[in-house]
């Protein structure tokens, strides 16, 4: 089943017979920088303009639960997620496609937490909103109650020990910034550095200039080229599990399955028995 879908692509299945349920998921990671600014609101952004049909589902109310010990975007309450995607269309037996405003980190978290829950048929726009070049619609969508019940465990979830564990057994990605890998910087946890073990694949480089995703063949190699070979169990983080899910969503397009730490290194580095690496080294 393929991961992403082009703009092209999206527009023919809207189309056809069986549309797909579309979700829009445009989120920021913190407020705008400007002094004085608001915070970024992404069901304003929605109202004022997106893809005829796509219903807004918002990130950290309805795809992550609130901040704890377990990270700053946990995994949500299954019953509150199933309840939100139902009434955003959502059907077992019916295609999702999943955009946000381009980046498609929060696009990929939505792709991840309706697979990880069983549906078998979700994508990513490509390129998100960005790519679209077809009419907006405007105002709140109201769609039929779809009929999605979240079966948690269709793919492979890792938590701080079984991070630490496959970063000595296989290959865990750091899907962060290198200087965030690195320590050099940490703008938002209270410690810099990585998990010991962990591979610096920043998830930024999985993308054209466009922040399109590269062709598989590419970033099949660019895998391989980190130790994603065959056999090799994968894993990877982030700082909050959301850029990470747009790592494992690119591994996916490049055909290498996966698992996701949600907790992150905003869970690890909270526990501070949690030994930390720093420096361009794994170790």
């Amino acid at each position: 089943m393929k991961a992403i879908i082009s703009a092209s692509e999206l527009a023919s299945d809207l189309a056809g017979p069986k549309p797909p349920t579309l979700l829009d998921v445009r989120w920021q990671l913190t407020a705008a920088k400007a002094a004085g600014a608001a915070p970024f609101d992404g069901r304003a952004a929605h109202a004022a303009g997106h893809i005829p049909g796509a219903v807004f589902v918002d990130l950290d109310a309805d795809l992550a639960g609130p901040p704890s010990s377990a990270g700053r975007h946990p995994l949500p309450d299954t019953e509150h997620f199933g309840a939100a995607v139902r009434a955003a269309g959502v059907s077992l037996d019916r295609p999702v496609v999943v955009y946000d405003g381009g980046q498609c980190w929060a696009a990929a978290r939505a792709w991840w937490m309706l697979r990880w829950t069983g549906h078998p048929d979700v994508r990513v726009l490509d390129g998100g909103l960005t790519a679209w070049d077809g009419p907006l619609a405007t105002g709140a969508e109201e769609p039929d109650a779809g009929d999605f019940e979240p079966m948690p465990g269709a793919l492979r979830l890792l938590d701080a020990d079984g991070a630490a564990a496959l970063a000595r057994t296989g290959l865990l990605l750091d899907a962060r910034a290198g200087e965030r890998y690195r320590g050099e910087v940490e703008p938002i946890d209270p410690v810099g550095g990585h998990i010991p073990g962990a591979v610096s694949a920043p998830t930024a480089e999985n993308v054209t200039g466009t922040g399109r995703f590269l062709p598989a063949a590419e970033l099949a190699e660019r895998f391989k080229a980190f130790g994603a070979a065959e056999g090799t169990e994968v894993g990877v983080y982030c700082g909050s599990g959301v850029s990470a899910a747009h790592e494992v969503l690119a591994l996916a397009h490049a055909g290498i399955p996966a698992a996701l730490y949600v907790g992150s290194w905003s869970e690890w580095s909270a526990d501070a028995h949690r030994p930390v690496a720093v420096g361009p080294d794994p170790q």
